[in-house]
């Protein structure tokens, strides 16, 4: 049975985007670029939706580097209600998020991660299919120009800090496992 990573970059205040903020909220180093590529070089599988397929296809060819060429190198399933095929290489497109999660989580040999997709993220975490939550939390609060809140309706759910670091000096990376518990009460 594989493990299922979600991966959630965000602010401070929980936000997954800013309503005008580039890419890594603008704070791309050399040990974020580091650590994507290492991501992208470990054999998983990658989910995402459509939202974010779209986003990263649109990426103009000429700004295309070797992050890119690792992205299309592997295999990805994109969930969708209405694509029916994708144009990347190792990509296919299914239209049921948990069924289709459930399944690779017993027939992978690999493990599986999302890209972006706050919404995937959110209906994985609610349908109890994750294992692992790495946040990547940047050293801004958006305010009230946050988009995107992750954190917004989840239920509640401990987790068990297995691994924390930080990068180029500002970001702050940790990793938690589900514990499947509830969080303790007064």
């Amino acid at each position: 049975m594989s493990t299922l990573t979600v991966d959630i970059f965000i602010s401070a205040d929980g936000y997954a985007r800013g309503e005008d903020s580039p890419a890594y909220f603008g704070y791309l180093g050399p040990d974020l670029e580091r650590w994507i590529g290492d991501q992208g070089s470990t054999r998983q599988i990658a989910l995402m939706g459509r939202v974010t397929y779209e986003a990263l296809s649109a990426i103009p060819e000429e700004v295309r580097d070797e992050g890119w060429d690792q992205m299309m190198q592997t295999e990805t399933v994109v969930f969708s209600r209405t694509l029916t095929a994708t144009t990347w290489p190792n990509a296919r497109v299914r239209a049921d998020l948990v069924p289709e999660v459930t399944r690779l989580k017993k027939e992978s040999d690999v493990g599986l991660y999302t890209i972006g997709s706050v919404s995937l993220a959110r209906q994985l975490t609610d349908a109890g299919l994750v294992d692992r939550l790495r946040l990547m939390t940047f050293p801004l609060v958006v305010g009230p120009s946050g988009r995107e809140p992750f954190f917004a309706g989840l239920a509640a759910n401990e987790l068990e800090l297995v691994a924390h670091s930080v990068l180029d000096d500002r970001i702050v990376l940790t990793e938690y496992r589900t514990t499947g518990r509830d969080i303790p009460r007064a």
